[in-house]
């Protein structure tokens, strides 16, 4: 008898609910707009409601699920029988793909939201030479003057990166073999000669074995092309983090490998002077089962200095590695770090941070 009695309240309450959203009645709560282009602007919809019910009804408000959708109503009263309005318009502008956004609204009807949908899929307005290749270099184009080649390692097999240049004259543009900058990098260009208005790619290759040296490199690259003397050196920078290179162990390889443990990996040195000068020390040691190398100690900032007792540890044993910080020119909150460089194949470039808040008095 109770499980009926439950059964009948909960048919009651569902056709109640039924009856109040059915006052008002929206011909559609879903728009799918389709593709549409990035190029032509904000796009809107319209979805209209009847009021079915016996008084007027006024919405109080419609609340978008996001800044790139401006909802409009009917802002005055409904009257029964009558039909209002609830508008979309979705800004296409730098968000290509597809979209699926939400309106939200209250009435003075009762306190049940309603909700509206538009969806669709925006093409990406296509980009000028100028946003896509924004660099000038005397009548080429790239889109950064500095060519990050990302990590690099010390293997005899050099990484290759390719950029696009972009000829913006009205003369074909032939590249030179001739070429400024360290022996581990060299550049190619594909075509050699870049007919006017047309593309080509920079391809540069990055020795990170004959590099001799790791973590980040900055390098000047100059190269020349047969335009006039004013013109024909182009000057870019060249980003790589160098890494040194592991080849696959077997599992018992890896069990007989040295190992970096740190026991602690920062250090707060609280509140000191402008002129202060502080140094702290981090215990590195090797849990593994061969010689651990460390092949380089770095840090972020030239007021941090960084200095390990001994660069090969037995395993088993401990290093000490000393940071020490200068606080002169600074204040406020620093934080700096220094990067560990090491043989350990599992871990080889680990970090610590210290911490410090500089007074200005």
């Amino acid at each position: 008898m109770r499980a009926i009695v439950v059964f009948l309240i909960l048919c009651l309450s569902s056709s109640v609910y039924g009856q109040l959203a059915e006052e008002i009645t929206f011909s559609e709560k879903q728009f799918d707009f389709g593709t549409v282009k990035e190029e032509d602007g904000p796009i809107i919809h319209e979805f209209k409601f009847i009021n079915n019910s016996e008084k007027p009804i006024s919405i109080l408000n419609v609340k978008a699920s996001c800044g790139c959708t401006t909802p409009d109503w009917s802002k005055e009263p409904v009257a029964p029988g009558e039909s209002g309005f609830v508008q979309a318009q979705y800004n296409p502008r730098n968000r290509p793909g597809q979209f699926n956004k939400s309106l939200t609204i209250t009435t003075d009807y009762n306190d049940q939201p309603i909700r509206l949908y538009i969806k669709g899929n925006v093409t990406p307005k296509p980009k000028s030479i100028e946003e896509e290749l924004p660099v000038s270099m005397n009548g080429l184009r790239v889109k950064y003057r500095s060519l990050n080649m990302g990590k690099v390692y010390t293997t005899d097999e050099p990484t290759v990166k390719t950029f696009e240049v972009y000829n913006d004259t009205d003369s074909a543009i032939t590249f030179k073999q001739e070429m400024e900058g360290p022996k581990y990098i060299s550049v190619s260009f594909e075509p050699q000669t870049l007919e006017p208005k047309a593309k080509g790619q920079i391809s540069v290759s990055y020795n990170g074995k004959l590099k001799n040296d790791l973590g980040f490199s900055n390098d000047n690259l100059n190269f020349y092309t047969d335009q006039s003397e004013d013109l024909a050196q182009k000057s870019v920078s060249v980003f790589a983090t160098v890494l040194e290179y592991f080849p696959p162990l077997t599992p018992e390889e890896m069990e007989d490998a040295p190992k970096l443990k740190i026991e602690s990996t920062t250090h707060d040195f609280g509140k000191i002077s402008k002129d202060s000068k502080v140094n702290t020390k981090f215990v590195l040691t090797n849990t593994g089962q061969s010689p651990l190398k460390i092949r380089k100690v770095d840090s972020n900032c030239d007021c941090t200095t960084a200095e390990v007792e001994k660069e090969t540890v037995k395993p088993g044993k401990s290093v000490e590695l000393e940071v020490a910080f200068d606080a002169y020119g600074r204040k406020g909150n620093q934080q700096k770090s220094v990067t560990i460089y090491s043989n350990d194949p599992r871990n080889p470039v680990q970090r610590v941070t210290i911490k410090t808040y500089v007074q200005a008095q």
